[in-house]
């Protein structure tokens, strides 16, 4: 492989690139339009489509695509080419202005919730110019694809880019406005930082095509766990296996390519489980890089003979995927304003944003919830390292000391702690200004908050608009608080005033304990916080008024289209249920179902020769084997039995109109009829012959590679 550094972005039109291809004025203006302060004109539009199309032609480009991401959870894109003809006849290497702004997609083929009827088609892509174009594809038929957004006719969002700009676009305004009445005049902009760490399972290709639970659904919906799993925590940052270190490497520079920053990766705690981690950058791009990354999971694997599973639960009984979003706020002159080292520089920045967060997070916990809702996040949360359904903030006791006494704060420096291991071959290590909490959903690890709850197989870009949102909302109030204080001499105490009057009010959503106690059910419920345990009792959450009031009050979805996306989600749930509880049917009745009959007529086969070989002297010789015999045709009687109640709901579930209606009897009615047939058949796999079972194993799925 190259060099890491000769194959950084040499698929990604980066902003040096673009500088060097346009002129000065040109690139000036750009910069102007991303920071807001001009509207894109068309003539700026065709230097730009110009420029990129003769990087992407040169690089073995041969049409382009307006890459979006419609409410599916994945990406779009329809390829064009770059060829056109003259009006005499002449073939031309062609791409406009207004191609490169704006596109058009089906927008009623695409999920939309009842915002398009199928009638009503016309749906347009508009050019993102704040994430960078880039290049894909085999090198002879490369195409650029360019990150845009989906709208429908009127304007209506129909996908995840538009509700995460214009969150963004709020939060950093009201965040500007605090820096402004705090008396800073020399930040000009702020953004929201976000890095993702994806974590994912790879097992070998041709067992995902002999199982069709993992074809369809994404995870076994049926399989026990080995005499060993991940007890030992032997794999957990354990030395990664050649296979592995190749497709890794390869991975690398695939992303790299691209422009993609990934920085870390390494084995989970799982068998078979591993994690990559990209640097941070602005929270728009670094979704779009997600999504890359996603994809280029799946595909690298491919190549290897490999099938990456990002199903927030793939295997039973051991770890489940997330997707942990390190979320902060930064400036324009390099400050990240969730460092608490900004205490020492005499001010109180740090203390007012940490606790507008907090207050955010206990106002609107049910919305950052809902931003989790899935039906395969149902069976991450609440153990293995996943954070339980109940949303509360771990600060650690250092910051909680710091809220606590906010009115005796010394500002200054302050020594920072440090770590003696003892001995004068290792160093002194600086100590964190908090510990680490893996059962909270929402913990501060030091100068950024991590989101653990979102589903490794979904975007970041619900769990981050809904974050920027709801955080945008109550820093509006404390500045229209901190911008009426006239006597500027008296900020401080004013901002103490403040931080002291919303901690004690909003502390309440602070845990810094153990998540996974059965105790914090009880204490979260005095504290009154909600406890939406699965997607069915979450998905309402988008209806409410006071939910529509917060989007609509911060520019982020209106009525109608925060309505669509609960429709979609709940027909989403409804599909993937209807998938799994199909899929689990066909492969009940017609692969296990016979294996047992053949292994249950083999051992009778067996039973019966013995018998005839030995005469009289068989009775105690086939005691044990009778007896086994016994509990698999209890096992096989159970199968049938929970197959035939599981089938009837289903068909019960599948003739409710109301898809709301139909999610709750799927989830309280179909759901545990499928954890009931899995049971029985679980127990089949420990009494049938190896051999004879119809599809590959849990030992084969976590333990070859």
């Amino acid at each position: 492989m190259k060099n890491m550094l000769e194959v950084f972005g040499k698929n990604y039109f980066s902003e040096l690139q673009l500088k060097s291809r346009v002129p000065s004025s040109i690139f000036k203006e750009f910069k102007a339009v991303q920071r807001g302060e001009k509207e894109l004109s068309i003539s700026v539009a065709e230097v730009i489509a110009n420029a990129a199309k003769n990087w992407a032609t040169e690089n073995g480009a041969t049409h382009f695509t307006h890459w979006f991401q419609p409410l599916t959870e994945l990406t779009a894109e329809k390829h064009e080419s770059f060829i056109s003809v003259s009006s005499d006849g002449n073939i031309l290497s062609q791409f406009s202005g207004k191609e490169l702004i704006k596109g058009e997609a089906d927008s009623s083929s695409f999920p939309n919730g009842g915002l398009r009827s199928t009638f009503e088609a016309r749906g347009y892509t508009a050019w993102d110019i704040s994430s960078p174009m880039f290049l894909r594809g085999p090198e002879k038929a490369k195409t650029l694809f360019i990150p845009t957004a989906l709208v429908g006719f009127h304007g209506e969002t129909l996908d995840k880019k538009v509700p995460l700009l214009r969150s963004i676009n709020s939060v950093t305004k009201e965040a500007l406005r605090i820096k402004r009445a705090l008396g800073d005049e020399r930040t000009g902009k702020i953004d929201v930082t976000l890095g993702i760490e994806q974590e994912y399972f790879l097992i070998e290709k041709q067992f995902l095509e002999k199982r069709e639970d993992l074809m369809f659904a994404g995870r076994t919906l049926f399989g026990s766990l080995p005499p060993k799993g991940q007890e030992l925590s032997d794999h957990y940052y354990g030395a990664l296996k050649e296979k592995v270190e190749l497709f890794m490497a390869e991975l690398d520079s695939e992303l790299w390519q691209l422009g993609v920053m990934a920085k870390t990766k390494h084995n989970e705690v799982a068998p078979n489980q591993f994690e990559l981690a990209v640097m941070y950058s602005s929270a728009n791009v670094a979704a779009d890089q997600n999504q890359l990354c996603m994809d280029m999971i799946k595909r690298v694997a491919d190549r290897h003979g490999l099938a990456a599973l990002l199903h927030e639960k793939p295997f039973d009984k051991v770890n489940g995927s997330g997707k942990h979003c390190n979320w902060s706020l930064s400036t324009d002159t390099g400050e990240n304003l969730l460092e608490p080292e900004n205490l020492n520089k005499g001010n109180l920045d740090f203390l007012i944003y940490l606790t507008a967060i907090i207050e955010a997070v206990d106002r609107y916990s049910d919305v950052l919830r809902v931003s989790t809702a899935t039906s395969g996040n149902d069976h991450r949360l609440g153990g293995a390292e996943a954070p339980p359904a109940i949303i509360s903030i771990f600060i650690g006791e250092p910051v909680q000391n710091l809220l606590e006494n906010v009115d005796k704060l010394k500002m200054g420096k302050e020594k920072k702690e440090s770590i003696e291991l003892g001995t004068y071959n290792v160093p002194k290590i600086p100590r964190d200004s908090s510990d680490r909490n893996r059962t909270s959903p929402f913990a501060f690890t030091g100068n950024k908050f991590e989101y653990r709850m979102p589903g490794s197989s979904a975007s970041p870009t619900t769990p981050v608009f809904i974050i920027n949102t709801i955080v945008a909302d109550v820093l509006r109030e404390y500045a229209d608080i901190l911008e009426k204080i006239e006597n500027k001499d008296d900020i401080t105490e004013e901002v103490k005033k403040l931080i002291k009057e919303r901690y004690n009010q909003h502390k309440r959503i602070i845990f810094n304990g153990n998540g996974y106690d059965e105790a914090w059910v009880e204490e979260a419920e005095k504290r009154g916080l909600p406890n939406l345990s699965c997607t069915v009792e979450a998905l309402p959450v988008y209806k409410k008024e006071s939910t529509v009031e917060l989007f609509e009050r911060n520019g982020v979805l209106n009525r109608e289209e925060l309505n669509s996306i609960f429709v979609i989600y709940t027909e989403r749930y409804n599909k993937q249920l209807k998938i799994e509880t199909t899929t689990a049917i066909r492969m009940a009745r017609n692969e296990i179902y016979p294996a047992i009959m053949r292994y249950m007529n083999n051992i009778a086969t067996s039973i019966k020769n013995i018998q005839l070989a030995l005469g009289p002297d068989y009775e105690n010789y086939l005691d044990g084997d009778r007896k086994h015999l016994l509990k698999v045709i209890n096992g096989k009687d159970h199968l049938r039995n929970s197959l035939r109640e599981l089938e009837k709901d289903f068909t019960e579930a599948m003739s409710i109109k109301d898809q709301y209606e139909r999610a709750k009897y799927y989830h309280y009615h179909v759901v545990p009829r499928l954890k009931h047939l899995r049971e029985w058949v679980d127990v089949l796999e420990h009494l049938c012959e190896k051999s004879l079972w119809p599809f590959p194993v849990y030992e084969d799925l976590l333990f070859k590679l």
